[in-house]
């Protein structure tokens, strides 16, 4: 950007860029300080302070506007000078401020370069934020697809092992629930495995329908399932509940227009019948009253109450 001064002190140039700042009429053939101030160096109130001071860097404001640059004056064969200047560090500022654009400045000012510079860095950092939150949605999606049955959709076996330890070690009471099917080997013997599939993926969607969002619900084996049961630690709710999946599991499933039966045994405990919990602990015990229901006929549930051997009809 320049600015081309008479001997007089008076504007007889100035480059479109400037040119765009001044609002109302054209300042050729107006005083120079009468438009601009000088602020360093300080004491510069005369076309003849000027001159002297050609050479050296200046710090220059526009009048009533606020903005400020810096650059050099330049003696001319005629006594005048000739002002190059710049926005310095606040370029980037100013081209937002004045919506201005690398056809406001000429191809060779440093100014292009610094704004090509500038929007290189921009699409830089967009593609970088936008291969980040690629990285975090295929990172989440790993994390889920780890935790995740793939034939039933429920929680598998890791996620179980994280979140039992988990709500542990909350302090909050809750109920874990062991599941298994019976009858669901003759199903997959006399049907074949597609017979299989299609009733592990009905009795995913029965669990989901009989527990609540906060409930945790893991296929763990085969035919065996796992349901924790976060804050329920009522024994009689929790017998309500493992009723209710019986009943549930004990309606036909049709594969193919043959019905598929099953039912479920299923072996209960709480976590306030321990003290402290123990993740291993209250599975086995889970299983021990699961094993129990099925020496008892199948398709019933079992308290384990805590101790040894000390099994309850649910």
């Amino acid at each position: 950007m320049h600015i081309g001064l008479t001997a007089s002190g008076k504007i007889n140039s100035i480059g479109p860029t400037l040119a765009k700042l001044i609002e109302g009429p054209s300042p050729i053939g107006v005083a120079f300080l009468k438009v601009f101030a000088v602020r360093r160096p300080a004491g510069i109130t005369t076309m003849e302070d000027l001159r002297a001071r050609a050479g050296q860097r200046l710090h220059v404001d526009l009048r009533g506007k606020g903005d400020t640059f810096r650059g050099l004056a330049v003696p001319t064969g005629d006594g005048g000078l000739l002002l190059n200047l710049s926005f310095g560090i606040r370029l980037i500022e100013a081209v937002r401020q004045h919506a201005l654009t690398d056809a406001d400045f000429a191809a060779t000012d440093m100014a292009v370069e610094m704004l090509y510079l500038v929007e290189v860095k921009q699409a830089v950092m967009t593609e970088l934020r936008r291969l980040n939150l690629r990285l975090q949605g295929a990172k989440a999606t790993a994390e889920e697809q780890a935790l995740t049955d793939t034939l039933t959709g429920l929680r598998n076996r890791r996620a179980l092992d994280l979140s039992l330890p988990a709500l542990i070690g909350q302090g909050m009471a809750f109920g874990l629930m062991h599941i298994d099917l019976d009858y669901f080997k003759q199903v997959n013997d006399t049907l074949g495995h597609a017979a299989g599939d299609l009733v592990l993926r009905e009795v995913a969607k029965a669990l989901a329908v009989e527990t609540r969002t906060s409930d945790i619900v893991a296929r763990v084996g085969g035919d065996e399932f796992v349901v924790l049961l976060p804050g329920l630690s009522d024994p009689d709710r929790l017998r309500q509940i493992a009723r209710r999946i019986i009943e549930r599991l004990s309606q036909p499933i049709d594969f193919e227009g043959t019905p598929c039966r099953i039912s479920a045994s299923i072996g209960l405990t709480i976590s306030t019948l321990y003290d402290p919990p123990e993740a291993e602990r209250m599975l086995s015990d889970a299983d021990a009253a699961l094993y129990a229901s099925k020496r008892a006929g199948r398709g019933q549930a079992q308290f384990h109450a805590g101790s040894d051997d000390d099994l309850l009809s649910a």
